[in-house]
C-alpha cells in the first residue's frame, strides 16, 4: 500500500516530499497530528535494514524534526515511533515512522 502512495498511484494527504522520503496524514489518526513518514524505496521493516540504509533512516528522522518545527511542536514535543514485526504492532510491511503530536 505505501509503495503505491510513494509512486502516487494511491492518493494521500501529503505533508512533505523529497527524492527519498514521503510524509502523509494517517487515515486513522491516534492524535491531533498523526503523520506517517516513509522511505520511498521499499524496506519491509526495521528488521530488514542493512548497513547501507543508515542514511535513509536518518533522513526520515530529520524529516520528523522538520515536520515538528513546521507544525509548531519543536519546543512542546512530539513522538516518533516505529513498530517492528507482528508482536511489535506492525500492520503495514513497509518501513514507516509514526509522527504524533498535540496530546500528552
Amino acid at each position: 500500500m505505501f509503495c503505491r502512495i510513494a509512486a502516487r498511484q494511491t492518493p494521500a494527504d501529503v505533508e512533505y516530499e523529497d527524492e527519498a522520503v514521503l510524509a502523509f496524514k494517517d487515515i486513522y489518526p491516534k492524535a491531533p497530528v498523526h503523520l506517517l513518514i516513509i522511505p520511498k524505496r521499499h524496506i519491509e521493516s526495521l528488521a530488514r535494514l542493512e548497513p547501507g540504509d543508515a542514511e535513509l533512516v536518518g533522513r526520515c528522522v530529520l524529516v520528523a524534526r522538520e515536520l515538528g518545527e513546521r507544525a509548531g511542536y519543536a519546543e512542546r514535543g512530539y513522538r516518533l515511533s516505529c513498530n517492528c514485526g507482528p508482536e511489535g504492532g506492525q500492520v503495514v510491511y513497509h518501513l514507516h515512522f509514526h509522527f504524533t503530536a498535540g496530546r500528552r
